[in-house]
């Protein structure tokens, strides 16, 4: 039997820390990033390979997610770390089968971009997914769309944050509504997602 290769959705997501950047904590809507995160990861972990780098914020919410399913699609998930963060992987990292590791450069730019650029550049894309976040979701927006022009971009501007700056930047490229004003996020991801892949 001839196994399909399942199609990559990346996710770029982070819930802001009120103590590193203001612009992005002021209008991070924390209960629309969890839960447009559990709707994402809901609807992608069953048909598709879902890649994201471990921000520990976003990492165990997809653990709880994948932990719900009982077939094993451990193949379905692909988490990217850099060496950098060690000391504070979340817990839940050694539930994943597939983490990628990348080298601590020493610093954390360089780690964190080369981390990026692995990530970006070794995998081939259906659709890149921006939620919430800081500085280093604008950064994989930028790299995302270089590396992937004709896929499925998604900035779900309702979780506030980095998302809704990638969004208001780029709004006639964008132009949709219900990534602004829509919090049905099962619905949203089938539709603006799901159906499209299919």
């Amino acid at each position: 039997m001839v196994t399909k290769e399942l199609k990559n959705i990346f996710l770029s997501a982070s819930i802001p820390f009120k103590e590193r950047h203001e612009k992005y904590y002021n209008t991070a809507d924390i209960i629309a990033i969890r839960d447009s995160v559990i709707a994402l990861a809901s609807l992608v972990i069953p048909k598709y390979r879902l890649i994201w780098g471990g921000h520990p914020s976003i990492t165990p919410i997809i653990y709880h997610v994948l932990e719900k399913y009982e077939i094993d699609i451990q193949s379905h998930v692909k988490l990217y770390q850099s060496k950098y963060f060690e000391k504070i992987f979340p817990i839940e990292n050694k539930e994943f089968e597939t983490v990628v590791i990348t080298d601590d450069l020493g610093e954390l730019k360089p780690s964190l971009r080369l981390m990026r650029e692995k990530m970006l550049g070794e995998n081939t894309f259906e659709a890149g997914i921006f939620i919430g976040g800081m500085d280093g979701i604008e950064d994989e927006y930028s790299l995302f769309r270089e590396l992937n022009p004709k896929s499925i971009i998604l900035p779900i501007a309702s979780t506030g944050a980095a998302a809704k700056i990638i969004y208001d930047n780029n709004v006639d490229e964008f132009k949709n509504e219900k990534l602004i004003n829509d919090y049905g996020y099962m619905s949203l991801f089938q539709e603006l997602l799901i159906d499209k892949l299919n």
